[in-house]
């Protein structure tokens, strides 16, 4: 059975459906004001990873991610670029796409945008002020009453006392506690904004990700995932407008994946310390950054190097080493491995013991491919139905291999030198042979000599 580690409620739980085998999803996704950075990445391929074991479990599952595409920052960055916020918000939502794509992320069932929930968070805003869980001042802002919720600092495990100590009201603010946060705000000059019951104005950043996932999902529903940065006070606050909302529990399970860290700080834009997705592909195989990003536990933190990423370079050249020269036949053989990485994979989506099985199957496969070449390729087919849980290993493994020779080498002037080299070689002419091998490694090309043949590959 699968557990999933409940922030909530700090525990592996079992999991169990609210509604039979069906499964209801919602994520926490971009706000769209600049290009994805590795960060976003590694929530997109975490919840991806996710995505894809609940389906191959058998679940039938609804995964809902949203998109923030108004808040202060897209404001400020459309201003800064002389363009409407919705132009901004356009480029960045097909860039993200392209983004996705490029690391074999499946698209959401559904990708609600906030400002197409407006009407909604009017509703749900009228409905906590007649509740008394929110107030309108008279200036154009909505708040909400943070010390009415009972139940607030549930999931991150934090007091209202302690979150009072130095609190303060800004300036211009009309709350009546310095917790209180806003749920619609009052237009301001230059801002784009839409008509409300409390005057022109556009949501507040928590109020849109209630709205969106009860929408879409229902009242209730089965996880809600997002970075660990949202835990507080994004998924807190969520929780607060919902419950208060409804009467009803939110999310079943909550899912936090960790931090791209460099240096030991989050990568984040604020910091001025990201490298964007597209910026790492323009150095790395899309593959190779995957694999990066699904080979450690999607709760831990990463920390970002050109080491890691060589490193799972490293271990997918292993792979398709291994795959390299068998032929493609359905999956057959190997059941101890799919019993092992699925026990890996229910124990909370458990990525690094799931490659360790990986690895371990890369041997047997080594192992059996000069002896039985057909049980090797029926493991080789395993392994490749093992790597798309992962979204790994579904290319030709040459065109893995050979990645970026394009513009370093030309493939058929190398195809015609190893020919040559191996008539030498059956010529008994080792030193014509030698002298080859050594022009080609002058080109930065590896050869590697089985049974089966030689193959050729690009020097790291």
């Amino acid at each position: 059975m699968l557990t999933i580690y409940n922030t909530l409620t700090k525990t592996k739980e079992p999991f169990i459906p609210l509604d039979g085998n069906n499964v209801r999803m919602y994520v926490c996704g971009m706000t769209v004001y600049d290009y994805c950075h590795l960060g976003h990445g590694r929530s997109m391929v975490a919840f991806d990873l996710a995505t894809r074991w609940l389906r191959k479990s058998g679940y039938n599952l609804t995964y809902v991610r949203n998109i923030t595409d108004i808040d202060d920052k897209i404001i400020n960055r459309a201003n800064e670029n002389g363009e409407t916020f919705d132009a901004l918000t356009a480029r960045m939502i097909d860039a993200m796409h392209e983004d996705e794509r490029r690391l074999n992320i499946l698209p959401p069932d559904q990708e609600p945008r906030a400002t197409d929930h407006i009407a909604g968070m009017h509703a749900m805003i009228q409905t906590l002020i007649d509740k008394g869980y929110a107030y309108a001042p008279g200036n154009g802002d909505v708040y909400y009453r943070v010390g009415k919720f009972v139940g607030y600092g549930k999931l991150s495990r934090k007091k209202i006392e302690d979150l009072r100590i130095g609190a303060r009201i800004e300036v211009g603010e009309a709350k009546q506690d310095p917790l209180d946060f806003v749920l619609w705000k009052g237009v301001k000059p230059g801002e784009p904004s839409w008509e409300s019951p409390w005057g022109p104005g556009r949501p507040g950043w928590h109020i849109e990700c209630s709205v969106m996932s009860t929408c879409c999902l229902g009242e209730s529903f089965d996880i809600h995932g997002g970075g660990s940065d949202l835990e507080f006070p994004h998924h807190e606050n969520e929780i607060a407008q919902s419950e208060a909302a409804t009467g009803k529990p939110y999310a079943n399970a909550w899912m936090h994946c960790g931090m791209i860290r460099i240096n030991g700080e989050k990568m984040s834009k604020s910091l001025n310390n990201f490298f964007t997705i597209r910026d790492v592909l323009e150095k790395y195989h899309p593959e190779v950054v995957r694999y990066l990003l699904v080979a450690s536990h999607y709760r831990s933190a990463i920390n970002y190097s050109e080491d890691s990423l060589r490193d799972a370079k490293g271990a997918l050249e292993r792979f398709y080493h291994a795959l390299r020269g068998l032929p493609r036949v359905p999956a057959s053989g190997g059941d101890a491995f799919v019993e092992r990485f699925t026990a890996a994979m229910n124990d909370d989506f458990g990525t690094p013991e799931a490659c360790a099985v990986l690895f371990d199957l890369v041997r047997e496969i080594n192992r059996l491919r000069e002896s039985d070449v057909s049980a090797a390729a029926g493991l080789a087919g395993r392994l490749r139905e093992l790597g798309d849980v992962l979204g790994v290993l579904q290319l030709e493994a040459d065109d893995f291999l050979r990645a970026g020779a394009e513009g370093k080498v030309d493939a058929a002037q190398v195809e015609g030198l190893i020919q040559a080299r191996l008539q030498a070689r059956a010529d008994k002419n080792w030193g014509e042979s030698d002298r080859i091998r050594e022009q080609l490694t002058a080109m930065g090309v590896v050869l590697e000599d089985s049974k089966g043949g030689t193959t050729w590959r690009l020097a790291d």
